[in-house]
């Protein structure tokens, strides 16, 4: 392709550019826009699929619900996590706000668990509070976030403009304040420039920083497309970033870029072990310290680690399959298929991603304050991208709307943009084309990444670190040697540019913090110990006016929220300027070797190194190093499908869409389907249950996701329940299942019409029903239903008799009786809620005996209730159960005891218990 003239640019103007359509970036377009602003939304891929939200979201991690949890609880928890490195004003932003932000997602249509009686279904994953909330549907997230883009009223006022990548944000030469953008067009290689009053940048994590173990490029634990953006515009802009040397690590699974997932299996009874099968983390999930003690178990002979899931019922495995294998990442069945493992025979074997820089999840990214500003006027950052600890997905949306709403007040800058950045830009976009035959950046970004690998990654030293700033400063040269021909290929040449700028910034920033921090995420060997007299601090870097790397260290500001163990003062900054490197030229001294006879110097050097000489061995641009298979979409079968996808982008409402989901082509009104739950014209419940009966099960399933997926947006119409009633009757599981659930959700049925379904032929539809009649309180029924022959009904039941409004533990007589050990189990536990008084404490007692561990964890979770004289002898007697499971609930329910000396000094000798479960929560009672 021909390389643009400047002044040929396509100029596009706004008063709010954001960069990035992914979690945070499409908040801040709908806020800024809602508050009047004229929105321009950059996104290099396309809105509608881009971001780490599109790859499956199975559940929030900080949810702080009214009731369940405390702002300052979260605050002290977070400060704690991140050794005492923190702006509590941000955090606190998350915590106070982050629960009507769930309430604003759910206006939208997303779709978060809930209890038979609509209460925040938040679990409990970590030792102290609970802030986890299950999202059934979140695989659709980005779908309902792109249906409120495209809203009339929001397309009125939000530019769209997607394959447009910016690769410098522009600032006034008069006073540094944000005013656009320099990008280009990644299909047809336009430049492209913005003049804006405000820009936000949301562009993700660095997760292409360090290299997979698998090699493979794309293969990363982040989304691949997320190489550092953000990162290298905010610091070429001049704002500050911090704590870049707090990296992300996170477990996975081994050989597979994607997550353990083993905070969602918690709940469900599953948990991290070495080979031996035990647990070891002491720590809790949200530090860098069970990094640390993960990759300590790595190293030793009691690897390899695991995520135990075989000894898990059918059906919380087939729950946990539901979740993992469609939420969070479609392909890890295929993954785990391939491999012949199953989660009933085979625990699933776990590593250490490679590194990467990330905000949300560890706190590396962009200075801001609580309303997300940079230290650059008019710049914001939110998401990944900024610095706010572990803010994950329901933070990310809070500082998109926070940012959102303070640019709002800025109109478009009108002025000259500024010629020298421009040209910069352009350089830095095209020079590939000059150069088509240039190493190719599949072996140039695969070099790069290895030397991040060899000297960046943790455990750290000055040396190493020294090494890495060297060899990252000689692919600068390299990098701009690289070669390109199509517009693709210069949209990647320009990320390497990005990942060499976070390289460099992680390596000095890990060599400027002399101390050890955050477990694994900043353990250097040289500097071993955490010394808070010196560090409580925050280290920022910036680009100084020469253009040179300069650092800061900002002490802590003193607390919202008091935590023990850290007493920050504040003060004034300290300017450390450019760091140091250690000298790495030999190994040791120099000293000089006797001069040659006759004076010569000897052989010179060879030539210079190449690009391609740190590829992978043979594999060119191809194989482990090329770029990802697959493309974007496939053949549609039907140009009716073509013009029903035109057609959903305008909004169309029901008329329109109605001759499409009667098609005679099943694959024209499954995609209707689609477009219905898409758009959400009204009327769209009543026509979705109308596909609930289809002829084609595609449709029909269709239909029920869709139906699911909008319970929360739906109106509870009569003509809706009247479908959803004739829904019942449809020989399709899956549409009965779903009709109950929507029934119950909409508060559209009633105990006699649930418990009509008690007798349905499929388990999984009394499920639905048992859920239904704990809704309405329906204590008769659900007592009928536990004669199911069906066990994991009865499951369902026993735990549905604890969760009616008002327990009482006669209701559970018949199941703790139950001949099956995972009833009496669940049975015994739900005692915990329904009360245990004198006639039950004696069977619970006795059940601490049965030969089923699940019965004698259940029996300790009812001795909570009872009485402490019959309760802690036994409970005391049940820390020396083999099994660790039957221990840590005796420990937690001798919590409830603590009042009593017998229960300290139980809950004492349990603090040096094996499990590491165990352990800490008698440390914490």
């Amino acid at each position: 392709m021909d390389i643009p003239a400047i002044g040929d640019a396509e100029e596009l103007s706004c008063d709010v550019l954001v960069i990035g359509g992914g979690t945070a970036g499409t908040m801040a377009a709908l806020t800024a826009a809602e508050r009047g602003a004229r929105v321009l939304l950059l996104e290099k891929a396309h809105v509608r699929h881009s971001g780490a939200l599109a790859m499956g979201m199975d559940g929030v991690n900080n949810a702080v619900v009214p009731g369940r949890a405390e702002p300052d609880d979260y605050v002290a928890e977070i400060t704690r996590a991140n050794d005492g490195v923190v702006d509590q004003s941000t955090v606190r932003q998350t915590a106070t706000r982050g629960f009507a932000m769930v309430q604003r997602l759910e206006s939208y249509g997303v779709k978060f668990e809930k209890d038979e009686h609509g209460e925040y279904a938040v679990r409990q994953v970590h030792r102290s509070g609970s802030y986890v909330l299950p999202m059934p549907e979140g695989k659709d997230v980005k779908k309902v976030l792109y249906r409120q883009l495209r809203r009339r009223e929001m397309r009125e006022r939000i530019r769209i403009e997607n394959r447009v990548m910016p690769v410098r944000v522009l600032t006034s030469p008069e006073d540094g304040r944000a005013i656009g953008a320099a990008a280009f067009n990644t299909r047809t290689g336009a430049f492209v420039t913005v003049r804006a009053g405000a820009v936000i940048l949301a562009t993700g994590p660095c997760g292409r920083l360090g290299l997979p173990a698998s090699g493979y490029l794309y293969g990363t634990y982040e989304n691949p497309t997320n190489a550092g953006d953000g990162y290298a515009m905010a610091y070429h802009a001049g704002a500050a970033l911090t704590g870049i040397e707090c990296f992300q690590i996170n477990p996975l699974i081994k050989d597979y870029n994607g997550p353990a997932c083993a905070y969602v299996a918690n709940p469900f009874g599953g948990y991290q072990v070495n080979r031996h099968g035990e647990r070891f983390v002491d720590s809790d999930y949200w530090s860098g310290q069970m990094m640390a003690e993960f990759a300590a178990e790595l190293a030793s002979d009691r690897a390899p680690v695991y995520l135990k899931l075989s000894h898990l019922p059918e059906e919380s495995v087939a729950s946990l399959e539901s979740i993992l294998h469609t939420t969070e990442r479609p392909t890890r069945g295929t993954f785990h298929e391939g491999r012949g493992h199953d989660y009933r025979t085979h625990d699933i074997e776990m590593h250490i991603s490679e590194i990467g820089l990330c905000g949300g999840h560890s706190a590396s990214g962009v200075r801001v304050d609580d309303h997300a500003r940079t230290t650059v006027p008019r710049l914001y950052a939110a998401g990944d991208l900024a610095s706010v600890p572990h803010n994950y997905m329901i933070g990310a949306f809070v500082f998109g709307d926070l940012a959102g709403a303070d640019a709002s007040r800025y109109t478009a800058y009108d002025g000259e943009l500024p010629a020298g950045q421009l040209a910069e830009a352009h350089e830095l976009i095209y020079r590939p084309l000059r150069r088509p035959d240039g190493p190719p950046q599949p072996q140039v970004e695969y070099k790069l990444r290895r030397f991040v690998n060899d000297y960046v990654a943790p455990p750290k030293t000055g040396a190493k670190l020294s090494l890495a700033v060297e060899a990252f400063a000689r692919m600068e040269s390299e990098i701009a040697e690289m070669g390109a021909r199509t517009a693709h290929e210069l949209m990647r040449c320009a990320e390497v540019s990005f990942i060499r700028d976070c390289a460099e910034m992680a390596a000095r920033s890990s060599l400027a913090r002399t101390e050890s921090r955050w477990g694994l995420y900043h353990e250097r060997l040289d500097h071993p110990e955490r010394d808070d007299a010196g560090w409580l601090h925050h280290l920022d870097l910036r680009k100084s006016a020469s253009g040179a790397m300069e650092f800061t260290a900002r002490p802590v500001e003193p607390y919202l929220v008091p935590v023990d163990g850290f007493t920050p003062e504040g003060g004034p900054e300290r300017h450390l300027g450019e760091v140091e490197l250690v000298a790495v030229a030999t190994a040791g001294p120099r000293e000089a070797a006797p001069a040659r006879a006759g004076g010569g110097t000897g052989p010179g050097s060879g030539p210079a190194e190449s690009a391609a000489a740190g590829a992978e061995p043979g594999t060119g641009a191809g194989a482990a190093a090329g770029e990802p298979a697959g493309s974007e979409g496939g053949g549609t079968g039907s140009p009716r499908i073509l013009e029903l996808l035109a057609l959903a982008e305008e909004s169309p409402d029901l008329a329109a869409l109605r001759p499409y989901l009667t098609d005679p082509d099943p694959a024209v009104r499954s995609a209707a389907v689609a477009a219905l739950g898409e758009t959400v014209p009204p009327g769209a419940g009543p026509a979705l249950t109308l596909r609930l009966a289809d002829a084609a099960p595609a449709v029909r399933a269709a239909a029920a996701g869709a139906l699911r997926e909008l319970l929360e947006v739906l109106p509870g119409s009569p003509e809706l329940g009247a479908g959803l009633r004739a829904a019942l009757a449809v020989p399709d599981a899956v549409v009965r299942a779903a009709a109950l659930e929507a029934l119950r959700v909409l508060r559209l049925g009633d105990a006699e019409l649930y418990a009509v379904s008690l007798a349905d032929a499929e388990p999984e539809v009394r499920i639905h029903a048992v859920r239904a009649l704990v809704s309405v309180d329906a204590v008769p029924a659900l007592t009928v239903a536990a004669a199911d022959p069906a066990r994991e009904v009865r499951v369902a039941v026993a735990k549905g008799l604890a969760a009616v409004r008002d327990p009482a533990p006669a209701s559970l007589d018949p199941l703790l009786g139950d001949p099956d050990p995972l009833v009496r189990g669940a049975a015994f536990g739900a005692l915990a809620h329904a009360g245990c008084p004198a006639g039950y404490a004696g069977p619970a007692v006795a059940a601490l005996a049965d030969p089923t561990w699940q019965v004698r964890a259940g029996a300790a979770a009812a001795l909570s209730a009872a009485a402490a004289e019959a309760a802690v002898p036994a409970l005391a007697k049940a820390l020396a159960d083999p099994n660790a499971d039957v221990r840590k609930a005796a420990v937690l329910a001798l919590r409830a005891h603590r009042g009593t000396e017998e229960a300290r000094a139980a809950l004492a000798t349990a603090v040096t218990d094996p499990d590491a479960d165990v352990r800490a929560y008698a440390a914490r009672a």
